[in-house]
């Protein structure tokens, strides 16, 4: 089988749904699937933001003092903690005006990675590249 490639897109915010939390919940799941895979075969995940998905993503979320509940922010972080691909659409910021350091790392749990603000172009070519892609 080798490796296969996904990509999750998100492009609908938060707000009214829980579709961007399954995208980003979908994305960090891979680890368990690897688990179930024979040697030498991988899942690889690119997890990507587009149109209104940008908005949930900005750092300083405090969903759970507000409303009890972990925030985007704090699933995004946790994806970058497993060391997953995050690529976030720098033309959809831009339409938003959403500055690119508005988006949150994971430093502070120990994080390597970070979020990647890429033009679409890159978003396209991890779809192109792509076994299967789920749009949230």
């Amino acid at each position: 089988m080798g490796d296969v490639k996904l990509a999750l897109i998100v492009q609908k915010p938060q707000y009214k749904g829980e579709t961007s939390r399954l995208g980003i919940t979908h994305a960090i799941s891979y680890q368990t699937v690897e688990i179930l895979l024979a040697d030498g075969d991988t899942v690889t995940p690119k997890l990507c933001f587009t149109g209104e998905g940008v908005l949930g993503i900005q750092k300083g979320q405090n969903a759970m003092d507000l409303y009890g509940i972990t925030s985007t922010e704090t699933h995004v972080k946790n994806s970058l903690l497993v060391d997953l691909d995050v690529l976030v659409c720098k033309e959809d910021l831009a339409k938003y005006g959403i500055p690119e350091d508005a988006m949150p790392d994971a430093e502070d749990m120990g994080a390597d990675k970070k979020i990647q603000v890429v033009p679409f172009s890159e978003i396209q070519k991890a779809i192109d590249e792509a076994k299967h892609v789920l749009f949230f």
